[in-house]
């Protein structure tokens, strides 16, 4: 018999990992806090939001615990899921964004959540969801081969194909269709996770989350004294323009949010806070900035290239 979903247990998760990200994150910055505001939902539910601004590091970056909950199952999750239409529903997760202000280190991005419906007469129905990405501006292969092998770590215990799985599946997902081009050089998402062990399942969703500050607080240390000009951060600030378009246009996350009745701001809270779009624009042959699209923007399977 399929084990009970624990609700309890997954909330009490979710706000540890959002406070020890939050440490972390401080002592790497250095500088900046990280701000408290916490919300309350109208049709149900609410969350504390994190956000740091103009730190030593991060120029904006926030960590968004969500817990709410509704009547009816919003569209963008009965798209797949028809039967649950109509189904009384609550969804809780972590989600952050770090926007660094020195163009070489990357920014990030993560979230773990989990969804159960009740529907009529039946038992809960409930899946787990998440991953993380990396978007650099200046790439490093060493950074690249780092936070793959976190990754891989993560899922190795649930399934020795599921990084794979999951690596592909965010090259898929975080994909600019209207560019052709991937927004970063990738890292882990899976969605709809439920083999029917709770407990099993609710471990490989903490596996991922316990392991984002392991992949991106090394590479935040190595990277951020590194030098930086003018050409630099202009280039930062026209590549965070395919972030935002992402973000607007495709994201799951961002649409289910509008569309629950979420919070605005918080919702939103993933935007830089600087961006610039230039009409045509075409890096110098050769450039560092060309070799980003050129090179590490191009969905490669950066454990194998540790093999070669």
């Amino acid at each position: 018999m399929p084990q009970q979903p624990d609700s309890h247990a997954v909330k009490e998760y979710l706000l540890g990992l959002q406070e020890q990200i939050c440490q972390r994150l401080a002592v790497v910055d250095g500088k900046g806090s990280f701000e408290t505001d916490a919300w309350d939902r109208p049709e149900g539910g609410g969350g504390i939001s994190r956000v740091i601004t103009d730190g030593g590091v991060f120029e904006k970056g926030g960590v968004n615990f969500s817990h709410v909950m509704g009547e009816t199952m919003p569209a963008s999750a009965t798209a797949h899921r028809p039967h649950l239409a109509g189904a009384p529903w609550q969804a809780m997760g972590v989600s952050l964004v770090m926007h660094p202000l020195n163009p070489y280190v990357p920014t990030s991005h993560a979230n773990v959540r989990f969804f159960v419906a009740t529907p009529e007469n039946a038992e809960p129905v409930y899946w787990f969801g998440g991953g993380y990405d990396l978007t650099p501006y200046y790439g490093f292969d060493e950074d690249c081969v780092h936070w793959h092998r976190v990754a891989k770590a993560a899922c190795d215990p649930f399934g020795e194909r599921l990084y794979r799985e999951y690596k592909q599946w965010c090259d898929n997902y975080f994909y600019l269709k209207h560019r052709d081009e991937p927004r970063g050089v990738g890292g882990l998402f899976f969605d709809d996770h439920n083999t029917g062990d709770f407990g099993r399942d609710f471990g490989l969703m903490q596996s991922v989350g316990d392991s984002f500050i392991e992949a991106y607080e090394p590479i935040v240390q190595c990277r951020k004294g590194i030098p930086w000009g003018d050409q630099e951060r202009d280039f930062q600030l026209y590549r965070r323009g395919r972030y935002v378009e992402f973000n607007l246009v495709y994201d799951r996350g961002t649409l289910f949010g509008l569309q629950s009745g979420g919070r605005t701001e918080s919702i939103l809270m993933s935007l830089p806070p600087l961006v610039r779009w230039e009409y045509s624009y075409v890096p110098e042959a050769g450039s560092e900035e060309a070799r980003l699209t050129d090179y590490f923007l191009t969905g490669r399977d950066w454990l194998e290239t540790t093999d070669e």
